[in-house]
């Protein structure tokens, strides 16, 4: 009997193993998918219009509260569409990238996926 009883320990181990796997990678998916943004490009451009002034080029301004608002309601994942998107006329990549910081938000940084 002990011996039957070592070879299913093993097995055991395995079957937690993969259980324990897919319980974590499903979590992950759920994650990325609440991490997705909702707006599509333009829309989630027109949401940042009250930071204009402070993410022009050599712009002395900071974000205004309206901006600041702005940016917390669109939410991490919709302004990195923005961030990562096709070039703005106007609009410095830098100083938008530092938006979050600069309105205190608890934003991961964007991933760029530009090369």
């Amino acid at each position: 009997m002990p011996a039957l009883g070592s070879k299913a320990l093993p097995l055991l181990a395995l079957m937690l193993l993969i259980l324990v796997n897919g319980d974590v990678a499903a979590h992950q998916d759920e994650d990325q998918e609440r991490q997705t943004c909702q707006n599509t490009f333009f829309s989630s451009l027109v949401q940042l219009i009250p930071c204009r002034p402070a993410v022009a080029p050599f712009s002395p301004y900071h974000p205004s509260e309206a901006c600041c608002s702005a940016v917390k309601g669109l939410g991490q994942p919709c302004l990195c569409v923005v961030v990562n998107g096709p070039p703005i006329s106007g609009v410095d990549r830098n100083m938008a990238v530092l938006l979050p910081q600069k309105c205190t938000t608890n934003f991961e940084p964007c991933t760029s996926g530009r090369k």
